[in-house]
């Protein structure tokens, strides 16, 4: 897996990076028969803020050929670094269900075709 984390407007400390390699070890199963590519940045925006700070995490991950992008924006760094890690983990595991369930489709069809309960061809969807 490579990694590359970038802070903005504030300073990557040795906590932070850290964390974030830590949150990413479970993200890491999604890639296992390919390369994983992640680019990670982190940093604070008050530009449009009259008081307090708001930090943003914004994840860019590719795995496979996959893009996976989201941004968080929290009061805490560690809340959006987390909530950022979350939302990554929902899109792949929608996009891993939505695979296989397409698989299982075609090959249910395949199926009925070669067993003769149907004329319809799987890789055409004609009948």
């Amino acid at each position: 897996m490579n990694t590359n984390i970038k802070a903005t407007n504030m300073e990557l400390t040795d906590a932070i990076n850290d964390y974030v390699n830590k949150r990413l070890e479970g993200i890491k199963k999604f890639g296992k028969d390919g390369e994983m590519v992640s680019h990670i940045e982190v940093g604070k925006t008050t530009n449009h803020h009259k008081q307090g700070d708001l930090f943003k995490a914004e994840f860019d991950i590719t795995v496979n050929g996959k893009k996976f992008y989201t941004v968080s924006e929290k009061e805490d760094l560690y809340e959006a670094i987390d909530d950022a890690r979350e939302e990554i983990v929902r899109q792949m595991t929608s996009k891993k269900d939505k695979e296989k369930t397409l698989f299982k489709r075609g090959a249910l069809s395949v199926k009925k075709m070669l067993k003769g309960m149907t004329r319809r061809n799987p890789f055409t969807s004609k009948y």
